[in-house]
């Protein structure tokens, strides 16, 4: 085998979610659909929020923002991911594993940050509603996702980087259904423990800080609605923040159990059930519970819908 990039392997196999043949062509359609949603869910208030110069704030920014990473996030894998349930050659270039492992922790990462910036924006706005629009301005906002960009760019490299030192030797087939780290650790033929330790000191970073300012953030805020008087607000409030604080949960609590763990522990199939969480669910769901449910966007694509 030709060598690139001090490897060995040159393209590596994917097993994919199953390997039972009688839920491959179930699981294709389902995750189709799941895309498919996924896809027209995002794009959907993309178009929305562009297009209506009063969904022009700073939430909406964040919105806007948290789509487009959840677009680009579920087209790094999916695609490939449906070709391993219908097809017998499930093979990705060394390359083409390099650079999907890049995206996928660079969409990852700047999720992780955008909703953190997005529970910040709330916890101000109902916190600090006279403050609101000087803490909040357009350049603070601006800073806030240009500086989730940057730690997902730095956070991709020391992953993607760290990855490309390692050499594999015969060893090829990846026991998932995309070019994830951990899977690809375990087949390299040298010493991984300086890219364990850069997993820990990353995804750590990446999740424990991000998931205190959020769960603070939600925590300042219940205790702000509790003082509303009115029953409804107090109701429409919870309802709002809880549908929030579950989103969160899943992408943080699936991401945290696959990458915080020592190796050793759970099963390979464990791994990827978790990954489906964190991979397909919540940008599937992200445009529901921030969007779908928000009446302002729901009068503006009724809105629009009329025009057309």
């Amino acid at each position: 085998m030709a060598s690139g990039n001090g490897s060995f392997v040159t393209e590596f196999l994917l097993l994919g979610l199953t390997d039972q043949p009688d839920l491959q062509l179930p699981l294709f359609f389902l995750f189709l659909v799941i895309y498919t949603v996924t896809v027209l869910g995002n794009l959907g208030m993309i178009t929305l929020i562009g297009m209506n110069s009063h969904l022009h704030t700073p939430m909406y920014f964040f919105l806007f923002n948290l789509s487009f990473i959840d677009f680009c996030y579920s087209s790094v894998f999916t695609p490939k991911m449906l070709v391993t349930f219908i097809s017998k050659s499930n093979i990705i270039s060394y390359v083409g594993c390099m650079t999907q492992l890049y995206f996928l922790c660079f969409f990852a990462i700047s999720e992780i940050y955008v909703l953190t910036s997005m529970a910040y924006d709330r916890y101000v706005a109902i916190c600090n509603p006279l403050l609101y629009n000087v803490i909040i301005s357009p350049k603070v906002c601006s800073s806030l996702v240009l500086g989730s960009y940057l730690m997902a760019f730095s956070g991709a490299m020391a992953h993607t980087g760290n990855m490309l030192t390692l050499t594999f030797c015969d060893a090829n087939i990846i026991n998932h259904f995309f070019c994830d780290v951990l899977p690809l650790l375990q087949l390299s033929c040298t010493s991984t423990h300086v890219n364990e330790l850069v997993i820990f000191i990353v995804v750590g970073i990446n999740i424990i800080a991000p998931s205190l300012t959020i769960f603070v953030s939600y925590g300042l805020i219940f205790s702000s609605i509790l003082h509303i008087k009115s029953m409804e607000g107090r109701s429409k409030a919870f309802s709002i923040c809880t549908s929030h604080i579950i989103a969160v949960s899943l992408f943080f609590g699936s991401s945290a159990f696959v990458y915080l763990k020592p190796s050793s522990d759970g099963s390979k199939d464990e791994g990827k059930i978790s990954s489906v969480f964190y991979t397909n669910t919540v940008p599937l769901l992200n445009p529901l519970i921030y969007s779908l449910r928000n009446k302002d966007v729901k009068l503006t694509l009724k809105k629009t819908l009329n025009k057309r």
